[in-house]
């Protein structure tokens, strides 16, 4: 049995815009959506009706196609279409047969039944709706600990999102039987969500290991010193060597991000000596009488020409 009329269905015309379509199916699958009416069957029924004739009509390929009158309201051929295109083709040219449908020969719609219908019947049951796309902006600590978030659908509803743990910019979550209903028997699409990771100023993400730059004082690199460093799960002592130099790498076992199945990262922090932005004349001073003029042979060693 074929669908209501689509623009009947969703309270609007042939003339009317894409964008006047899509705002009466919001308000319709608003108030009709099975969360708000548990239980109610012609509800649910209407629902999927209304799901239906915007999935047709939101796609401008299959709606130009149903207004010329080349497919039903299901997608499906046009019996009556397709009968005179087979019977002309038929009839047309020397020694072309001419069939006569007549009552002796059976019901005609019972043989383009056989010929389209059960097509049809098993691309319903394997055809998903179509996917709908969203976007959640997260910051680097709720992205690297995992957080919820809820967002709110095409169809108004309200969901609750699961950020995993460790999630990267741009990563997409796939959320099962949440996008558009199909038409018919079909099942319901997916929600893709993507996440947009905001940048950190110190962390940056490894796998399932933090990267961290700390800086440092001149003294605390040379004397060495025991300082606070910020690690996603809060703030610990480290302590750094003296003789420390900018690049120089310590682990903090642990302190990374917990995936489920795996081992828990490490935070990996890099030190980066800063030196003040008005050196006195004592500083000043003791680097004269501490500089040994051996720079050339430090930047050999880091293999610069």
């Amino acid at each position: 049995m074929a669908m209501k009329d689509p623009y009947s269905v969703l309270g609007v015309t042939k003339t009317d815009s894409a964008d006047k379509i899509k705002k009466a199916y919001r308000a319709l699958a608003k108030e009709l959506h099975p969360d708000l009416n548990p239980g109610d069957q012609l509800v649910e029924q209407r629902f999927k009706e209304v799901s239906a004739a915007y999935h047709l009509l939101s796609d401008p390929e299959q709606r130009a196609k149903f207004d010329r009158g080349e497919i039903q309201s299901d997608g499906s051929p046009r019996y009556e279409n397709a009968y005179h295109r087979a019977s002309g083709q038929a009839g047309s040219g020397t020694g072309g047969f001419d069939f006569n449908f007549s009552r002796d020969s059976g019901n005609i719609d019972d043989i383009f039944s056989d010929l389209f219908g059960r097509h049809r019947g098993r691309s319903r049951q394997t055809r998903k709706g179509q996917d709908v796309s969203y976007r959640v902006r997260v910051s680097f600590i709720d992205a690297a600990k995992g957080a919820k978030r809820r967002i709110k659908l095409f169809d108004e509803k309200m969901l609750a999102v699961k950020i995993p743990p460790g999630t990267t910019d741009g990563q997409t979550l796939r959320l099962k039987g949440q996008g558009m209903l199909d038409m018919g028997a079909g099942a319901p699409g997916d929600a893709l969500v993507t996440i947009n990771v905001d940048p950190h100023p110190i962390f940056s993400l490894e796998g399932h290991d933090i990267n961290a730059t700390v800086p440092i004082t001149l003294d605390e690199a040379v004397l060495g010193a025991k300082i606070t460093v910020p690690t996603i799960d809060g703030k610990v002592s480290l302590l750094v060597p003296s003789g420390a130099s900018s690049g120089t790498k310590l682990r903090l076992k642990g302190k990374g991000v917990a995936i489920k199945g795996k081992a828990v990262g490490d935070q990996f922090v890099t030190f980066n000596i800063v030196l003040p932005d008005d050196p006195d004349e004592e500083l000043q001073k003791f680097a004269k009488k501490w500089a040994k003029g051996d720079g050339d042979e430090i930047r050999e060693k880091a293999g610069m020409p």
